[in-house]
C-alpha cells in the first residue's frame, strides 16, 4: 500500500486536480490519498489557507468577513464548475459558513477551525470528483476516523498514540479514501492544527498507521537538490537520501519536507519518496534507513537566519558542578528551547531561535543568570544564521571541515560557531544573518566544484 499526498500547487485548479487524480488512478496501491489546501495559480495568486486566515483576522477584529468569504467560495466554485461536480458545492459552501460563524472567544481555537477548512473542502471535492469519474471514492473527517492531537508544552500539536489504531482501519477501505491534511482534533472535540505545512505529517501519521510500503509525497520539483535552487542554478539532484540527513538539512532550512514529518516513517523504517506532480515520470528522490550509492561526499548544504546567541561568563566555570544545567533549567521555565551548547573553560554560549527569546524574554533570562546562576556576564547577540553540511559519507572522510573553513575564510566570512555533529554527518558554521546566501554559494563551490 501506498500514501500518497499531494501538496497544494498540484491542487491549485481543477486542471491540477485532474493532474493529481491520473496519478492516484495510475496505481491500484494508492488507496489513501492527503491532499492540501489549493495553492497558487501564478505568483500573483494567494493560497486558500491565507484567505481563510484574512477570514479569521477579520472576524475576531470584528469586522464583516463576507467578501474574504466570499474570494474562498468563489476559489472553490470555480474548480467545481470545470470538474463538473456542482452537487458538491453546497456541502463545501455549507462546512465554509459554519466555520466562518462559529465562537470566536478562543482567538487561537477560531483560527485553527477556519483555516483548517481550505484541507477539508479540498478533500470533500477530490472525493466528489474521483466518484463521479467512475471511481468511488470517500471524503475522510479526521475526527470520525480518530485522528487525535494535543498541545504539548511548547504548543505544538502532538498526535495521540490511540490515534495509529484508529487509522489503521483506513487500509480495510474498499473505496479510495481522500483525507484532509494540516488537521486532527483534540479529545474535547476541538480543532487543532500541525504548523504550516502540516499536510507532510499527517501523511507521515497515515502511513505509519496502515504500514505502508512506501510515503510518497508530490509536489512541484523533480527532486531534492543540494542546495537552494534559488541560491545556485542547476544545482546537484540528490535522488537518494538517509532520513538522517533530510532531518540535518530540513534544521537548517530544506524546505521539500516538514521537519516534523519524518518521526512517524522513521520508527518504522518506510521510504519516502518525494515526487512531481508535474512530471511523474522524473525519479525524484527518495528517503531511506540506509542508502545504497553516494552520488558525492557531501549530500546537501543549507542555511537558516534566526538565531541568537547567549554568551555567559563565569570564572572557573568548568569547577562548578550543575552551572549549565542551572541556565538550562531558567530556560526551560522561561519557555526557550536550546539549539546548541559551545562552551569553553569559563564561558558557555547557548545557541536559541529568535522567536522564542523575545526582548522582554530577554530581560527576564539575563536576570535570572546573573541572580540565580550568579554568572559574571552574559551577552546577547541576535544576529546569527546557521550554515549546515550535511552527507552520510563524511563519516568515513577527512578533511572537509578545513576545506570547508578555509573557502569561508577566503571569502571573508568570520565563522562565529563552529561544530562538529557527534555523529559526524553533519557540521555546522554561525556567521552573520548577510552572509548567509554567501556562505551557501562559498561552500556549494568548494564541496561540489561546479
Amino acid at each position: 500500500m501506498k500514501i500518497a499526498k499531494f501538496g497544494g500547487s498540484s491542487l491549485a485548479d481543477a486542471f491540477q486536480i485532474k493532474k493529481v487524480c491520473d496519478i492516484v488512478l495510475a496505481d491500484p496501491d494508492r488507496r489513501i490519498i492527503v491532499v492540501s489546501a489549493p495553492g497558487k495559480r501564478d505568483k500573483e495568486d494567494i493560497k486558500v489557507t491565507d484567505l481563510l486566515i484574512a477570514v479569521a483576522n477579520a472576524a475576531l477584529a470584528g469586522d464583516s468577513y463576507e467578501d474574504e468569504l466570499n474570494r474562498v467560495i468563489e476559489r472553490y466554485r470555480g474548480i467545481c464548475d470545470e470538474l463538473d461536480i456542482e452537487g458538491i458545492l453546497p456541502d463545501i459552501v455549507e462546512t465554509l459558513k459554519a466555520a466562518a460563524s462559529s465562537d470566536t472567544s478562543d482567538s487561537n481555537r477560531y483560527i485553527d477551525t477556519v483555516k483548517a477548512m481550505g484541507e477539508d473542502c479540498c478533500a470533500r471535492l477530490v472525493a466528489a470528483y474521483l466518484t463521479s469519474i467512475g471511481h468511488p471514492a470517500k471524503y475522510c473527517n479526521p475526527k470520525e476516523c480518530g485522528l487525535f492531537l494535543e498541545h504539548d508544552a511548547a504548543g505544538k500539536a502532538r498526535i495521540l498514540g490511540e490515534s495509529y489504531d484508529n487509522l489503521e482501519n483506513l487500509k480495510y477501505s474498499k473505496e479510495i479514501c481522500i483525507f484532509p491534511g494540516f488537521y486532527g482534533y483534540g479529545k474535547d472535540g476541538r480543532v487543532i492544527t500541525f504548523s504550516r505545512g502540516g499536510s507532510d505529517i499527517t501523511g507521515s501519521i497515515l502511513a505509519g498507521a496502515v504500514s505502508a510500503d512506501i510515503y510518497e509525497n508530490w509536489t512541484d520539483v523533480d527532486n531534492v537538490f543540494a542546495v537552494n535552487p534559488n541560491i545556485v542554478k542547476n544545482p546537484f539532484p540528490i535522488y537518494e537520501i538517509t532520513y538522517d540527513e533530510m532531518r540535518e538539512l530540513a534544521y537548517a532550512g530544506f524546505s521539500v519536507l516538514h521537519e516534523e514529518a519524518l518521526y512517524p516513517v522513521y520508527v518504522r523504517g518506510i521510504p519516502v519518496h518525494i515526487r512531481n506532480t508535474n512530471n511523474p515520470s522524473a525519479k525524484g528522490t527518495k528517503i531511506v534507513s540506509e542508502r545504497t550509492h553516494y552520488d558525492s561526499l557531501v549530500t546537501g548544504i543549507a542555511g537558516e537566519q534566526g538565531f541568537l546567541t547567549i554568551t555567559v561568563t563565569k570564572y572557573l566555570m568548568n569547577h562548578e558542578v550543575g552551572f549549565i544545567s542551572q541556565l538550562l533549567t531558567i530556560l526551560a521555565e522561561e519557555g526557550v528551547p536550546v539549539e546548541h551548547i559551545p562552551s569553553g573553560i569559563d564561558s558557555v554560549t547557548i545557541i536559541a531561535r529568535k522567536k522564542y527569546f523575545t526582548p522582554e524574554k530577554e530581560d527576564i533570562v539575563i536576570n535570572r543568570f546573573r541572580n540565580e546562576a550568579r554568572a559574571e556576564s552574559v551577552k546577547v547577540d541576535r544576529d546569527l544564521a546557521i550554515v549546515m553540511i550535511v552527507g552520510q559519507a563524511m563519516e568515513k572522510s577527512v578533511g572537509i571541515m578545513a576545506r570547508a573553513a578555509s573557502a569561508l575564510s577566503a571569502a571573508g566570512i568570520n565563522l562565529r560557531i563552529v561544530n562538529q555533529g557527534a555523529s559526524e554527518i553533519s557540521m555546522m558554521f554561525g556567521v552573520s544573518e548577510e552572509y548567509t546566501d554567501y556562505a551557501v554559494r562559498v561552500l556549494y563551490k568548494e564541496l561540489f566544484r561546479y
